[in-house]
């Protein structure tokens, strides 16, 4: 499913695959493979791709959707050398890439320009995510959030990560929450994110892939709701 929002076409494909394209046909993606979400997609139409973390890292993905003259957007600590995945190296890829901490600002296009934030994203030590040693799933490091200035909107994607108390600060047109829990915020932590945030819109993503992110997207989207936000759901992108 396709939603459209102020001149955006954003498409959930599954997993935290997320396509957005401008009105003037600017096109970015947001980590893009794994499980299958992009088995028979072949588009290649992307301008920009951004990658925020070991975890949703897939070169053959990243192939799959990106444009020859693409850019890769990448957090520094992308290592395909800690990946028990058969990948290519980050800077193998046949694209221009760039490496980003974790507050760090990049522009892409000439014309359609589009403007990438990373942000710190992880599970805080002493937090809900935590696994059964104590030890955070997402040390702080280990990834990053984006928020894109795209198309004259705001698009947030908080990565893996809990809902830290930064992102609340954010100025926020389309919030892409991450609902999936266990590993990373749960549907409450991220519907009181989106009232911190008070977007234009919200889409839930990154749910129901496999069990450890199972959710109740429709739940989430009724909290949210009531609170006077804006929300969409794509259930059918969230089972595959």
């Amino acid at each position: 499913m396709t939603i459209k929002h102020d001149g955006l076409s954003v498409t959930w494909l599954g997993y935290a695959t997320v396509r957005i394209e401008t009105a003037d046909g600017f096109v970015a993606y947001l980590d893009p493979g794994r499980y299958g979400v992009l088995d028979d997609y072949y588009a290649r139409d992307g301008d920009l791709v951004c990658v925020t973390h070991n975890h949703h890292y897939d070169s053959d993905g990243i192939e799959k959707v990106a444009k020859e003259d693409a850019t890769v957007v990448a957090y520094e600590g992308v290592d395909a050398d800690d990946i028990d995945r058969d990948v290519k190296p980050v800077g193998d890829l046949p694209y221009e890439v760039v490496r980003v901490e974790e507050e760090d600002h990049v522009t892409v296009g000439e014309v359609d320009q589009v403007d990438v934030w990373s942000l710190p994203a992880y599970n805080e030590p002493d937090g809900p995510h935590v696994d059964a040693n104590g030890d955070p799933h997402h040390p702080r490091g280990l990834g990053c959030a984006f928020l894109l200035s795209i198309g004259g909107r705001t698009v947030f994607w908080p990565g893996d990560s809990d809902a830290l108390p930064g992102f609340e600060e954010l100025e926020v047109s389309l919030f892409l929450a991450n609902i999936g829990g266990s590993v990373v915020m749960d549907r409450h932590e991220a519907a009181d994110l989106a009232s911190a945030l008070d977007p234009d819109l919200v889409l839930p993503i990154h749910y129901n892939t496999f069990d450890l992110l199972a959710a109740d997207g429709g739940a989430f989207a009724a909290d949210v709701a009531k609170r006077g936000i804006p929300v969409v759901l794509d259930e059918q992108s969230a089972n595959q």
